[in-house]
């Protein structure tokens, strides 16, 4: 069914961003043709968030969250397009949080008048949303005030990382230095390029009768014909994050994964000679993500198929990716051989740390 032709609003701090908030947009958007998002700034005075979380970062990980393969398109949530507003109080006038309800209702009435923008409906999990909605004249629809849903908010989130981990997604997560419980071990084989990698992570899949998740780069790197910009490298490790997390719905014991966040910086200081903080963050929880990391040795020959680049720089990378793991203190074994020397290394190395039935 086609929504109808109207705009949606949605207001929040976002501090963090969390699963409750998702189901929020993600609701909002299947009623609308369009939605507003206006994400308010910090209070002051209450920790170090305040300044490592300002309104513009928790915007922009919206924005990541919301993107597509292809950033040129725009943030949409299905096909409903998506407008993030960040608002802070030296730049746009703020009503500190501790201001009345109609301090901060006649401040958005406002700013949106004089953005010429018109809204229609407001959507909230809270239970100021029929005043605030009654104030701008539109319509208002509740999500899950109850928290029935998503038992989460971000006070429990700022309060408690760790513990609610499992409402966070895996990006928003590693900002706060945590990293989501997983449903299965998850063991990450690293590499240079034509390493081996993605050919032992389908043998042990197999050998092991359960599934793995192929390098997400090297996916968006062919469907862009190589021409990848500085910011699809944080997209790159988003997407390698979620759909590892919905191969682990189907693994048995458990899943084997080709290349991480790690590897994906370290790529983005490669070709850009810069990386993303957000992907720094996702790059230095790798050692909590990942149950076991094995490193490919390039020694098996060297397959040019039209996307890599000169077989010299082989060893050049796998001297990086050593380098990266030992700055990050991740643990790693190294496998060379065959590859069913290297799936017989793999399975004695699992067995032995009890990951793998012997």
């Amino acid at each position: 069914m086609t929504p109808p032709l109207r705009t949606g609003l949605v207001v929040g701090k976002f501090w963090p961003p969390h699963r409750g908030h998702q189901l929020l947009l993600e609701t909002a958007a299947a009623q609308v043709a369009e939605l507003l998002v206006l994400v308010y700034a910090n209070p002051t005075g209450h920790g170090p968030d305040s300044e490592t979380m300002p309104a513009p970062v928790r915007a922009q990980w919206l924005r990541e969250l919301n993107r597509g393969d292809n950033l040129t398109d725009g943030l949409h949530i299905g096909s409903t397009p998506l407008r993030i507003f960040a608002f802070t109080a030296e730049a746009d006038g703020v009503p500190p949080d501790t201001a009345d309800d109609y301090t901060h209702r006649e401040f958005v009435r406002q700013w949106l008048a004089r953005q010429g923008l018109a809204v229609d409906v407001v959507f909230t999990s809270e239970d100021y949303g029929p005043g605030f909605a009654e104030h701008l004249g539109v319509a208002h629809v509740s999500v899950d005030a109850a928290r029935a849903q998503v038992p989460v908010s971000g006070t429990l989130v700022r309060n408690n990382p760790a513990a609610y981990a499992r409402y966070l997604h895996p990006l928003v997560a590693a900002q706060l230095g945590v990293v989501p419980p997983a449903e299965v071990p998850r063991v990450v084989f690293l590499g240079a390029e034509s390493s081996g990698k993605s050919t032992l992570c389908a043998a042990l899949a197999e050998a092991c009768g359960t599934v793995w998740v192929p390098e997400y780069g090297r996916t968006l790197h062919e469907q862009k014909n190589g021409n990848l910009d500085y910011e699809d490298l944080l997209y790159i490790a988003r997407r390698h994050a979620e759909l590892e997390d919905e191969a682990a719905t189907q693994a048995h014991g458990v899943l084997f994964c080709d290349t991480n966040a790690a590897i994906t910086a370290l790529y983005s200081y490669y070709y850009f000679h810069r990386c993303d903080p957000a992907l720094q963050a996702m790059a230095a929880v790798c050692g909590q993500r990942y149950a076991y990391t094995f490193v490919c040795a390039p020694t098996v020959p060297f397959e040019q198929d039209g996307w890599r680049g000169p077989e010299a720089l082989r060893s050049f990378q796998h001297g990086m990716i050593l380098m990266q793991l030992d700055y990050f203190g991740i643990p790693y074994t190294l496998v060379e051989g065959t590859v069913a020397e290297r799936v017989a290394q793999v399975r004695a190395a699992l067995q032995g740390r009890g990951e793998l039935p012997a």
